[in-house]
């Protein structure tokens, strides 16, 4: 495969980064990763526009301009014939002094990769055993609107699944409520109604979970932001997660205990594909 290392398209074994790299050594960048559909970075704007608030945030500058970025992609994806992919970007600040201080970091490191993404089936969602995990995110953090190189939490969840054989992991807040999946964002179902966790409870504001949003509303379905306990999913009519690699994913249990299944999940599963679709023509 060929990948984009600040500015060069070179063969993935040659793309090598300094071991002084700031997001090797403290997580100090941030990442997107874009679903590509026939060729085409589904959501792109959203995903760009996540990115460059996170630079803005971290003072991080963006070594090139969005248009060059989206040419840059558009060649790689071309290059390695990846019609149908994952698109990695991951924007670094690059090396500096020792320690902390991000003074003399004044390069930052762009890269840009592509990776299999996961079969899917259009008519029918995956169904994931779910698990809830040890580990809390803080309530109202601020950086939790952004993807940083820094997500121990959820590494550290997501082994948690994988030593229960599960395929993804609940995390909770600090106020005790459910917030988000190890890379996804989490909903339920309520007389007929979506619900999700506020932005305030620590999560990430999703691209897929505002795709999610804006069917809810061409459906007439209610779509609510409200905190939620995890012994609640028991009582609710079903449980889906949001992702960008997979789009919608149903839950079948959590933590052993089985869950109610809806049929509004396959719903606004497959009108979730059929937007991709659209908007990949």
């Amino acid at each position: 495969m060929t990948v984009f290392l600040n500015g060069e398209f070179v063969p993935e074994e040659n793309a090598v980064v300094s071991i002084f790299d700031r997001s090797f050594l403290y997580g100090d960048g941030l990442f997107e990763t874009i679903r590509v559909f026939d060729g085409k970075p589904f959501r792109w704007a959203a995903h760009l526009e996540r990115l460059q608030r996170g630079a803005e945030f971290l003072e991080i500058r963006m070594p090139v301009f969005a248009e060059e970025l989206r040419g840059f992609a558009e060649q790689l994806i071309s290059e390695n014939q990846a019609t149908q992919s994952l698109l990695r970007i991951t924007l670094s600040r690059g090396v500096g002094v020792r320690g902390y201080s991000p003074k003399g970091a004044e390069r930052p490191c762009l890269a840009m990769s592509l990776h299999p993404a996961p079969g899917i089936k259009a008519q029918t969602p995956p169904r994931w055993r779910i698990v809830t995990a040890s580990f809390r995110l803080p309530a109202e953090e601020p950086l939790a609107q952004f993807k940083t190189c820094n997500k121990l939490p959820q590494i550290l969840a997501r082994a948690e699944a994988d030593a229960a054989g599960a395929d993804e992991a609940i995390l909770l807040n600090t106020e005790g409520e459910a917030a988000e999946g190890t890379s996804s964002n989490l909903f339920w179902i309520q007389e007929n109604g979506v619900y999700t966790p506020p932005l305030c409870s620590g999560i990430l504001p999703g691209v897929t979970r505002g795709v999610i949003g804006e069917i809810c509303k061409r459906l007439g379905l209610g779509f609510k932001e409200v905190g939620i306990k995890p012994r609640e999913f028991l009582r609710s009519q079903g449980v889906f997660f949001s992702l960008s690699s997979a789009g919608i994913a149903e839950a079948v249990s959590l933590d052993g205990k089985s869950l109610q299944q809806s049929g509004l999940v396959g719903k606004l599963h497959r009108a979730y594909w059929k937007l991709v679709e659209a908007e990949s023509k």
